[in-house]
């Protein structure tokens, strides 16, 4: 480790002998006194009698009291143990050293590849953008995939969801996306995923490819506590490439894990639940992390996709109904299309880019309000045209989308190893829509 990073480490560092002590323990939160601690603070915890260690955060604090959320498991701690104060708060090292490696929430390789010298270190928990300080999202941002730049652009600096059931194919969307952004850095997020999923996303979804990509990986089988703060420091490090003036790529999979980690810790910790058993600490969450992706006047931008799971396909869900108001933009994915066949499996009619209109020039937004209004057609009589009903002549409109479903389904459909270039798809959409 370069010596000005250790400086800046040691000096972060509250060398005290003065300890606290452990005085109850349960299965998520361990309760403490003694020490003058803040609400997210860093804890160590060592055993008295194995030696053993932890490091834990400060989540609530009563009178003398101080309540503990571990990072880790805490089989073989006892009432009695010693409690030291790490630092104030917590601080990740990040630096260009992390491009191409895959990494733990607190930056430590978990790629076999040998350490990381980053060389500066950056707390997790910032503000988000000030609202006066956000820059206006006036440039298209493509991502390769036809249906999303053609029918639902995303511009620089917008924060997007996608919202997808289990299984329907949200992480090979991820996948396209990544491989086809305009991004010169791409911050790849796996909150609370299966550890089978990682390394498959990345030989089967990024082709093995990891320039100028950072992955942050907490799986499912980690503590609620590196669930939660894994998406935090995978922030910290876009915002750092963001403060150098980069343009960001920000990819999360998935909020709903996300979410339920703090579900986790609200519920240990006596928060009331609510609807779904989601406390309101769930909710107040996501906009702290979501509002700090954006773009900044006079920095780069941070452009966000995050994925929110639908269980049993039901939007009311109230972490993608909470989602949908924060975000600029909704990409819904179908099953029903999936069992077309038709992949990415994007239902357009329920997706919307909220800046779509105003960075894109009068034709493609002309060409792209036809193609929606013929698709809705098609959808709405699909049942009499399959019976045969309906006599061609009644309706010169859905003669026309009759002619040109053939040409939409295909424009609608993308090889996953394929990405498009964005003026070929304007040209492409205009062309179908004549």
């Amino acid at each position: 480790m370069p010596f000005s990073s250790l400086k800046e480490k040691l000096s972060k560092t509250n060398h005290s002998i003065k300890f606290g002590e452990v005085v109850k323990i349960n299965a998520t939160v361990i309760t403490a006194k003694g020490l003058n601690v803040s609400i997210s603070d860093m804890v160590r915890i060592v055993s008295n009698v194995t030696e053993q260690e932890t490091v834990g955060m400060v989540t609530e604090i009563d009178g003398g009291m101080f309540f503990i959320t571990p990072f880790s498991f805490i089989d073989g701690f006892r009432a009695g143990d010693r409690v030291f104060l790490f630092q104030d708060g917590m601080n990740i090292p990040v630096g260009e050293a992390l491009l191409g490696r895959v990494v733990d929430p607190f930056m430590r390789p978990i790629d076999d590849k040998g350490p990381i010298h980053a060389t500066k270190l950056s707390p997790i928990i910032k503000e988000p953008i000030r609202a006066m300080k956000r820059g206006m999202i006036d440039e298209v941002f493509s991502v390769g995939v036809k249906t999303i730049d053609g029918l639902l652009t995303c511009g620089k600096g917008q924060k997007l969801g996608i919202f997808a059931g289990s299984g329907v194919g949200k992480s090979t969307l991820m996948g396209m996306i990544v491989r086809g952004a305009d991004a010169p850095i791409k911050v790849v997020a796996l909150i609370g995923e299966r550890g089978r999923e990682i390394p498959e996303f990345i030989e089967k979804n990024l082709g093995g490819n990891l320039n100028n990509t950072v992955m942050i990986v907490a799986t499912s089988d980690d503590s609620p506590l590196m669930r939660k703060y894994g998406a935090f420091a995978a922030m910290s490090v876009a915002e750092y490439f963001k403060d150098k003036g980069l343009d960001v790529l920000f990819i999360m999979d998935s909020v709903t894990r996300f979410a339920m980690a703090q579900r986790e810790i609200g519920l240990a910790l006596g928060e009331p639940p609510t609807s779904k058993g989601y406390p309101p600490s769930s909710l107040t969450l996501l906009p702290q992390l979501m509002e700090r992706a954006g773009k900044e006047a006079g920095k780069g931008s941070i452009t966000a996709f995050f994925t929110v799971l639908i269980e049993g396909d039901d939007m009311s869900d109230p972490i993608a109904d909470q989602s949908r108001s924060i975000l600029d933009g909704h990409i819904v994915l179908s099953r029903e299309l999936t069992d077309f066949g038709i992949y990415p499996p994007i239902h357009v009619l329920n997706s919307a880019s909220r800046v779509m209109s105003d960075i894109i020039t009068p034709q493609h937004k002309k060409a792209a309000m036809k193609f929606r209004r013929l698709y809705t057609l098609l959808k709405e009589n699909e049942m009499i045209i399959r019976i045969g009903a309906y006599t061609k002549g009644s309706d010169p409109e859905l003669d026309e989308a009759m002619a040109k479903k053939g040409a939409m389904e295909q424009f609608m459909t993308q090889d996953a190893n394929l990405q498009s270039v964005y003026a070929q798809t304007v040209d492409e959409l205009v062309k179908i829509t004549g």
